[in-house]
Order: C-alpha cells, then structure tokens, then sequence
C-alpha cells in the first residue's frame, strides 16, 4: 500500500485534487479515470460513513487516485476505522487546540510515533503487504505511508500553527480557507489582509518544517494561483459542484445553438 500522492511530493512534484460528495462507484472512478492525483472522500459534510468510504477508497485506489478522508471529527473511532479500510491519509478539520493534535497522532500513528490500536486491516494489506510481513514492518510501513493533516480553519489552530505544523506525526497542514475567514470575522472576504496573512503564515510553517501544504480552491484559477504561491497539493470543488457546472454549461450551449 504505497501513498501515490506522497511519492509524487517527495519527487517535487504538485498534487491536484478534489472532494468526493456524490457517493458510488461511478463517481469515485470518474474522478480516477479525469486524473485526479487524490480525492477527499468527506465525511465530515458529505453522506459517506465507514462502508461506503471503503467502497470509494477502493474504486479510487483502483484508477491510481491516492484516496484520502476527512473524517467526521477528532475522535479515536473516526481516526482509526478510516485508516483500517484503507484510507492514504486523513484530513482532520474542526482542530482547536495542541492537546487535540497530540491525540490525533496518538489515534493515527503507529509505535513509536504513537498508539494506534493494532490489527491486522486493509491499511497492511492484512499483514500479507511484503513490507508488513512482521510487526515492526507493519508497524513504519503504515505510519510513512498514510498521513495525517489537520485542518487549519479556526483560531485555536491558527494561533498554535507554527507547533502543530512542528509535532511529529503531523505530514501536513488542510487550509480550509472559508471557515477560517468566518472564524476570522471576515466570512467569505477571500481578499481580505488578515485572512491572506494567516494562509501567509500557514504555508510558511509548512515550508519551515517539512510538511505538506494543503488547501481548498473553488476554480482553476484559484487553484493555479495557490500552486505558484507554493502550496503543494490544492484541492479544488467537489464533485458535485462540478457536474452541475458542466450540465448547466450543456444546457446553456444547447440553447444558444438552438437560437
């Protein structure tokens, strides 16, 4: 169970991406089969629990898309079974505090990096993985290749960034820019000085210590533009968002051919 998306950032390299909300099948594959480097299957807003993640993280992990979850909370339950049906990685939103990282690590990492609950589950191939053939394989195998990335989106975490970003355990830092301009009190002012500032400050801590910048954009553009200021990995829209553009444009096109 090898991250593609991490290869691809340790080779230098950019990862563009997208959240799944739809559910099914169909809708993780085509996510697969337009290139996408990794999808966030959300089940913090969108209808996916543990057995449909499964379902999608297996159709995505199929078309070399690196899946990925936001679970639901900071929670032990949350943290593990996403990883034990075989999530890449986890993006954790809703962060206030150090303390709540800390446990975070401890939920998602294995010893000696924390205290994971062992057993034998997808994220090692059930322990038939050539690299979790024993213990102490399984063991530095899932903790290099599934990452934990908590979201910075409220000031609890914005304040604590530079030692979140530091701890061990954490690969990267999700900036959910809408909830931290709300939590800011500059809902949705994308442009403000503050709220630029505090991504500012987010991407610095992340180039400081080693971890990967992560953050939502809503187009192309935005998402070019957070690429050139240095974000590594961008995850733009949502699936849904996406088809209805597409059939809105459709109809649209249809009718201005039509006179």
């Amino acid at each position: 169970m090898n991250n593609l998306l991490r290869e691809k950032l340790l080779q230098g390299g950019h990862a563009l991406g997208t959240f799944y909300e739809l559910g099914g099948i169909a809708a993780a594959q085509c996510i697969g089969i337009a290139g996408m480097d990794f999808a966030i299957v959300d089940t913090e807003h969108g209808p996916a629990d543990v057995e449909s993640a499964l379902t999608a993280i297996t159709a995505l992990s199929a078309r070399n898309c690196t899946p990925l979850v936001r679970v639901k909370d900071v929670t032990r339950p949350s943290v593990l079974k996403m990883l034990d049906v075989g999530a890449r990685g986890l993006v954790v939103p809703d962060v206030q505090t150090v303390d709540e990282v800390r446990h975070l690590v401890e939920y998602a990492k294995y010893y000696p990096l924390g205290r994971r609950g062992f057993a034998p589950t997808l994220s090692g191939g059930y322990g038939f993985d050539p690299e979790c053939a024993d213990t102490a394989g399984y063991f530095a195998h899932c903790n290099r290749e599934t990452m934990l990335i908590p979201q910075c989106e409220t000031l609890g975490a914005l304040e604590h960034i530079e030692e979140i970003t530091a701890m061990e355990g954490v690969d990267g830092i999700f900036v959910g820019p809408y909830d931290l301009s709300v939590a800011l009190g500059k809902p949705a002012q994308m442009d403000d000085p503050d709220l630029q500032a505090a991504i500012d400050r987010v991407l610095a801590a992340c180039k400081k210590y080693g971890k990967c910048a992560m953050i939502y954009a809503g187009d192309a553009a935005a998402s070019a533009a957070f690429f050139r200021r240095g974000f590594d990995c961008v995850a733009c829209g949502m699936d849904s968002i996406f088809l209805i553009q597409a059939l809105r444009t459709l109809k649209a096109d249809v009718e201005e051919q039509m006179g």
